[in-house]
């Protein structure tokens, strides 16, 4: 299958590092102009020399703004003008003790997680509707279906995005635009080796380290590895291309088989 994004532009929020950056990287190599967004023009700019370096010829577009405001919203959309593409990545996650999350914490992760993803998509919506083409696609984890007793509030704002996909797909029926969620398992990404390396022998080489890991805190896993950030990208660009013209409103699993379940 030969994907071909030539003459879109898509917006990865939080898109610096791990996931957000695998997936601006493949839909760059797809062809896509990319807007790659942080909050800190530093740490974009580091971000998408990298990524030029990886996709040489990519079309990236430093996109520093704080996409949970609605300032910071506008100004992302402003330097790309037209999005074909939008993919909502930006995310916070942490352990806590469900008993003693804030109000405020709690906020924060709709805020962050939910309503960002909400603002954008509201605002990119009737130009993609007019022009009869579009896609938008929210990140979310297997944490959505599989609440984690101890990331509660993460879990929320993840089974959040499923709905919110889904009813923006039923608004966008018939129009062209398609709207998906895409649910990412345990994944190889930033401070996960160290974390690893907490629970299993430290003298194991990397590859059979995290199946030790997966085989004995992840068991439910059939992939039996930690997923590669590149593997969920490979989803996200199939969905934003053409030949994912009659999948809307699903909730695509990218899981290793980690969610015991026919269907989300």
């Amino acid at each position: 299958m030969r994907i071909d994004l030539k003459g879109r532009t898509a917006l990865v929020t939080g898109s610096t590092q791990g996931i957000g950056a695998a997936i601006a990287s493949g839909l760059a190599r797809a062809g896509a102009r990319v807007g790659v967004n942080g909050r800190s023009s530093q740490r974009v700019q580091e971000a998408v020399d990298r990524m030029q370096g990886e996709v040489p010829g990519a079309d990236l577009v430093p996109v520093a703004a704080d996409v949970t405001t609605d300032e910071g919203a506008g100004q992302a959309l402003d330097a790309l003008g037209q999005v074909d593409i939008l993919v909502n990545n930006l995310g916070v996650f942490e352990s806590a003790d469900p008993l003693e999350i804030s109000d405020e914490e709690w906020r924060r992760y709709f805020d962050v997680n939910v309503l960002s993803a909400v603002r954008l998509t509201r605002l990119v919506l009737p130009g993609m509707t007019e022009r009869g083409w579009g896609r938008v696609q929210n990140i979310a984890s297997d944490s959505a279906v599989v609440i984690p007793a101890e990331m509660i509030h993460y879990g929320m704002s993840k089974t959040a995005l499923l709905a919110v996909s889904r009813g923006f797909a039923k608004q966008t029926a018939g129009t062209g635009v398609t709207v998906n969620s895409v649910i990412a398992g345990p994944t190889h990404t930033g401070g996960v080796e160290d974390f690893v390396y907490q629970l299993v022998d430290r003298d194991l080489p990397w590859d059979e380290a995290q199946r030790a890991f997966m085989r004995q805190h992840r068991p439910q896993s059939l992939l039996q590895r930690l997923i590669e950030p590149e593997e969920i990208a490979n989803m996200v660009v199939y969905l934003a291309s053409d030949q994912a013209s009659a999948t809307t409103g699903g909730a695509l699993r990218v899981d290793g088989g980690y969610v015991d379940s026919i269907l989300p």
